[in-house]
Parts: structure tokens; sequence; C-alpha cells
């Protein structure tokens, strides 16, 4: 009798340690799926040279490996004021976790495409503008000549010098180069290589991605003496891949820096008010980004 009672007794003890016994707390940010967030940033730009042809009704040539940089702004206000959000270079995006590993986001990286001014590129095709406009200065054939892409540069060999009312060719994609893309990502916590115990509080991901979309670029041109042009138009499409690192603070809060790179082809380009001016070309960009975030579930 004794025997039952003190088994009796020990089962009772065992079950009440066990019910007491303390349940793990899931952290927050160990699963990420089911997640919102949104990203908002800045970034710099380099392009490859690009072979940019311009055809028109009394024209059609190609600018040769012609050399572009982008337009910082640098540490400004204006990245947080929504009335200049436009102004300096910046990174949308809208994201959801498909699993905790995978998410899906659209977005727009608002780059800035200008020719640089001051270079000689070599220009192929024909020019044969009426006489009474003022970019007929640059009538002729040209076949690898070299061409002052300055404001008043002219094509060598005797042709006059054009003035500074009469560029070239002012070319650049500065409100902006607009990337509209979704991309697919793959996140993983790194956090333990790090020996951070708490990832609520702390944690770091490896973040890496492939995204494709269209571009609708706002291109400011200024052609053969031809009225200044400057629309949204969309002109072509681009892929891209990045890898970046993510650091989350108290489970809600990012910092991410991504390093970007793509391909962009776009034949469709306005460069006047006449339809039948168009501009084409393709080239490869490379990003830095710096973007800030915030991630919840609803």
């Amino acid at each position: 009798m004794k025997t039952k009672f003190l088994f009796f007794l020990l089962a009772c003890v065992s079950l009440n340690a066990l019910a007491q016994e303390e349940i793990p707390v899931q952290k927050y940010a160990a699963h990420n799926k089911g997640k919102f967030f949104v990203t908002w940033g800045g970034n710099r730009e380099s392009y490859s040279k690009s072979d940019v042809n311009f055809r028109g009704k009394d024209y059609n040539f190609t600018v040769e490996n012609m050399k572009a940089h982008d337009k910082p702004k640098g540490w400004h206000i204006d990245y947080i004021n929504p009335t200049k959000m436009t102004i300096p270079q910046t990174n949308l995006r809208f994201g959801y976790f498909i699993s905790d590993h995978y998410n899906v986001t659209i977005g727009v990286d608002h780059m800035k495409y200008v020719m640089t001014q001051n270079q000689i590129a070599n220009v192929t095709g024909k020019i044969n503008l009426p006489l009474d406009q003022p970019g007929s200065i640059y009538n002729g054939d040209y076949n690898n000549t070299p061409v002052d892409m300055s404001q008043g540069g002219a094509k060598e060999g005797g042709i006059p010098a054009g003035s500074p009312n009469t560029p070239f060719l002012i070319y650049e994609h500065t409100d902006g180069l607009n990337y509209i893309n979704t991309e697919v990502s793959r996140f993983d916590d790194i956090s333990k290589l790090f020996c951070l115990p708490n990832i609520d509080k702390v944690q770091i991901n490896l973040t890496e991605g492939l995204g494709a979309g269209i571009l609708y670029p706002k291109t400011n041109t200024t052609l053969l003496g031809k009225e200044r042009h400057d629309d949204f138009h969309i002109s072509g499409y681009g892929v891209s891949a990045k890898a970046g690192l993510n650091i989350t603070f108290f489970k809600h809060f990012y910092l991410q820096g991504e390093l970007k790179g793509g391909y962009i082809n776009m034949q469709d380009i306005r460069t006047t008010t006449s339809n039948e001016d168009k501009a084409s070309q393709d080239f490869f960009f490379f990003q830095r980004i710096i973007a800030v975030g915030g991630i919840f579930r609803i």
C-alpha cells in the first residue's frame, strides 16, 4: 500500500513539474512567411558605353560608344520630402514573403542617365535636314566620323561649328531612367555566424534575387537644333540580378545594402515632339543601393 502511494505521489510531482516547465517562446523574426515589407532608399549607378541610334524623316545616324553617367544628389533632405522625392536617385519596393525564405516584390528603380557632354564620339549615318532649320549645319554623310558632343560642337573636316543654341545632341533620362520591375528574392538568416543570441533584437540576413520589368523614362533631348522634348514614354525592357545584406532591428525595422546589375534595352525612345523621331539603345548598368524599411504582418 505504501509503495502504491509513493508511486502515485512521485507521478503527481513529475506531472506538475512538466506542466510548470517553461515553453520556449518562438522568436518573431524566426519566420517570414506572410509578412509584408516596404523599402525606400537611394542609389548610385554606372553604365556601359552604348550605341544610340537616332532616326527621323530627314536623318538616321548612330552615335557609337556613347559615354554616360548618373546624376547624384548626395545626402539630402529631398529623399524624405514628398514634393521633391523624384529629384534624387531613389529605390521604392513593396514586397510579400510567400515562404520563410522567398519573397516577391514590385518597385521602381529611379535612376538617372546623362550623356557625357564633353566627349567626342564617332557618328555613322546620314543627316539631310531642310536648310532653313538650325541643325542643317550638321548635314552630311557620316562614316565613323568624330563629333564633338559639347554644346556648339561640330563634325571634323570643315563643317562650321554650331552655336551654343544649336548643339548636335543633348541627351539624358533624368526624371528619370525609371525601371519598373518585379523581383523574386531569397532570404537567409546568418545571425548565428555573428553569435547573435536574440534575433528579435538584431538579425542579419543575406538576400539574392532576379528581376524583370519595363523602362518608363522621361527623356530630355535636344537634337540637331529641334525643340527640346521631355516626356514620359514606355520605351523598352530590363532584366536584373542583385545580392545584398539586410540588418533587421527590433523585429520590424531594417537597413539594407544591395549591389544590383542588369541589362536595359530601349527600342522606342521619344526624342522630339514628332512621332517620327525615335531613338534606340541598349546597355548594362550597375547600381549600389542603401535603403531603409519596415517589415510587418497584417
